[in-house]
């Protein structure tokens, strides 16, 4: 993918913003993020589908707990569908939150692809994480891909070439496309070897990547401080395990050997757009 959504048109119009549990979600990045941004836009929940159709129970047991009034509860896995209104540009958002179903993968996508529609959304863009040989003290690796000819010229996105077993939003990608609907997948990489949730520099780079595509500036709250001091925490128990320190060493070389050619124009410019939106956003 092109580094470069400096200068590019942002994404208009309602847009759905989806990420799932399991298989597509290393260290609860992509949630995290999804999350976070039902927080900041003040997202109301407006549907939800039935779990019964497509979770296997034993696979994603339901949480039983003491509610309101002392009385015990069950919170049954399923797939939650909110409303928010991006602050920037005064448009509606609809985020999707859930747990990677266990069957009927295509009723699944066309149930909430008929919810996108009729809340008029004409762009789904899914959110994952994936688990990378990457070091934790550098910046978090986010792609961003469409297979909308469209968006490839307006964004600068290169098309989707993986090949191989895919989860659940890459099967929300492929319907959305076969519907008409403009598609876009934003992939974060986590380094492998920290692994366990959370993972907040994760989930933080994933947001910078989606506040570009939406041309507008994300609250991030007490975010950039949780990802800083994970990262001192993984800095603490490397420093602790010679083994692992030397093999964050051999990541950092790699990693800083394939940046060299990289400080670019274009880079310069997407971190000064960045710069401007926070800038004119805190202003208003």
């Amino acid at each position: 993918m092109s580094d470069a959504l400096a200068g590019r048109l942002p994404l208009r119009g309602p847009v759905m913003l989806a990420a799932f549990e399991g298989w597509n979600d290393a260290g609860s990045a992509a949630t995290h993020a999804l999350a976070h941004l039902h927080e900041v836009w003040g997202a109301d929940e407006v549907d939800e589908l039935d779990p019964e159709d497509y979770h296997d129970f034993q696979v994603n047991r339901p949480m039983v707990g003491i509610g309101e009034g002392g009385r015990r509860e069950i919170t049954w896995p399923t797939t939650t569908v909110a409303v928010g209104t991006r602050p920037g540009s005064g448009e509606q958002v609809v985020l999707v939150h859930g747990i990677e179903p266990s069957m009927r993968w295509r009723r699944f996508s066309a149930e909430l692809l008929d919810i996108a529609e009729r809340l008029g959304v004409r762009t789904v863009v899914t959110v994952g994480a994936l688990l990378a040989d990457v070091p934790h003290t550098r910046p978090i690796p986010v792609t961003i891909t469409t297979d909308d000819q469209d968006l490839q010229r307006e964004l600068g996105l290169d098309q989707n070439t993986y090949e191989g077993p895919t989860g659940i939003v890459g099967v929300l990608q492929h319907e959305a496309l076969r519907r008409g609907l403009r598609g876009v997948s934003v992939w974060g990489a986590v380094p492998h070897y920290v692994a366990h949730p959370p993972s907040p520099k994760a989930a933080l780079a994933l947001l910078a990547r989606i506040e570009e595509l939406l041309g507008e500036p994300i609250p991030l709250g007490e975010l950039p401080e949780d990802a800083e001091a994970w990262q001192h925490g993984v800095d603490e128990l490397a420093a602790e395990d010679a083994e692992i320190a030397e093999y964050v060493a051999q990541l950092e070389e790699a990693k800083d050997t394939a940046d060299l050619p990289e400080a670019s124009g274009e880079a310069i410019a997407r971190e000064f757009e960045k710069y401007l939106r926070r800038r004119d956003g805190s202003a208003g």
